[in-house]
């Protein structure tokens, strides 16, 4: 995997995704992230995290309590992540919510196995944030 791998932003009219292994301080340096979600991470985000956190790490020490926690859940975030099977001896691709996987105990006892793709922001969700 390279340096480069999971570190995108792909967006078009509705969406947004951002890869997860992108720091909160390389989101504020890039042009195609969009201006209001700057001002959200540089507000809210990183009142409580360092710019060199990103999203893959950033998720699993959430607790519901947090004001990240309460963005993301008020984004509607979704975080696509890779969840080995031992059944299927393979990853298995989920989309999940913030609170599911805050709320998912398994998922953290395993964060160490998980793979953490991208985050998934609609771009309605994000103009609701005030």
């Amino acid at each position: 995997m390279s340096e480069r791998d999971y570190k995108h932003v792909v967006q078009d009219v509705t969406n947004l995704y951002i890869g997860a292994k992108l720091t909160y301080g390389e989101m504020l340096d890039i042009d195609e992230i969009p201006f209001k979600f700057k001002v959200i991470l540089s507000r809210y985000i990183l009142k409580e995290m360092s710019r060199e956190t990103n999203i893959e790490n950033h998720i699993f020490f959430m607790k519901k309590e947090d004001m990240s926690y309460m963005i993301y859940k008020k984004l509607k975030a979704k975080f696509r992540l890779y969840v080995f099977d031992e059944e299927k001896e393979s990853y298995i691709a989920h989309d999940l919510k913030i609170e599911d996987i805050v709320d998912d105990e398994y998922l953290h006892e395993n964060m160490n196995t998980i793979f953490v793709e991208e985050m998934h922001i609609s771009k309605i969700n994000l103009l609701g944030v005030q």
